[in-house]
């Protein structure tokens, strides 16, 4: 009975010093289901669209190429296939041209960073350097620095209009500088050069070795489309067919229809998940 009482008056005051022993951890928040498509729509340029146009364009790609394999085969698995890869496909047309549009400005961040130095050695303030950046940037980062210029001169707060520019641009080296920029714009310092000089050179080298991987490569996601292209057109050519229609009618015929396209889809995403390089993650997006 001792020992009974020993141990519950041990639990009672573990648990009264729990709160001191283990402290409770800040859960990191799970972005929701809009968070990510804004996310999304930003990566892909498209930063000022509203959230619900992806949907309701994936309703639509659906609801047509569900009615296109229904006119064309006449099979409803063929057709339910056909609908679920018409709503992913706006979805990975947005990823996607995210992915251009890192790779194709992964090389001109050096440059905006060389930039902002002459511009900040040259005795130009911070505001007025990122503004010029409007006419000296590089052509493909231009639109984005005039909409910063425009929204500097309407509201003149820097911290706020050099964050959207940072959603405008979404790309974790912008998000480096913006990030950096505004740092120097709050504490000062002399060191503003060096850094942004010293992430020109990280950046250059990290583009030039990313370049150097993804053409050697490239043929991974090739073979791959080939791999999930080819069978569906197999199938819609037998479909035609009207042995063929009949035989993909029955429940044996679903049930490949169905198995089949289970398995391209994993059987795609495992080959680009083993020939992708690991994008850079946006830290401070």
């Amino acid at each position: 009975m001792t020992v009974i009482w020993g141990a519950v008056l041990a639990a009672g005051l573990l648990l009264v010093a729990s709160p001191w022993l283990w402290p409770p951890r800040a859960e990191a928040a799970r972005p929701t289901r809009d968070g990510r498509i804004a996310r999304l729509l930003q990566e892909a340029g498209f930063a000022h669209a509203p959230v619900s146009r992806p949907a309701a364009v994936s309703a639509l790609a659906a609801a047509v190429c569900a009615a296109a394999a229904w006119l064309l085969t006449g099979l409803p698995a063929v057709a339910l296939v056909a609908a679920v890869a018409g709503a992913v496909a706006p979805f990975s047309w947005l990823r996607a041209r995210g992915r251009r549009l890192r790779r194709s400005r992964r090389a001109l961040w050096s440059d905006v960073c060389d930039l902002l130095v002459s511009a900040v050695r040259a005795g130009m303030s911070l505001p007025d350097a990122v503004c010029a950046l409007a006419v000296s940037g590089p052509p493909a980062l231009r639109p984005a620095f005039e909409r910063f210029a425009q929204d500097m001169s309407a509201s003149g707060h820097f911290d706020s209009s050099v964050l959207r520019l940072k959603a405008t641009l979404a790309d974790p080296v912008a998000d480096r500088i913006v990030e950096t920029l505004r740092m120097a714009r709050q504490v000062g310092g002399t060191e503003l050069t060096a850094v942004l000089r010293a992430l020109s050179s990280s950046v250059r080298a990290d583009a030039a070795l990313r370049a150097e991987v993804e053409a050697r490569q490239s043929w991974v996601r090739g073979a791959a489309v080939v791999g999930v292209v080819a069978p569906w057109i197999v199938l819609a050519l037998l479909s035609l067919r009207p042995e063929g229609a009949r035989a993909y009618a029955t429940g044996a015929g679903v049930v490949v229809v169905l198995v089949g396209a289970v398995v391209s889809v994993f059987a795609y995403r495992l080959t680009i998940r083993l020939g992708r390089l690991p994008e850079p993650q946006r830290w401070f997006g």
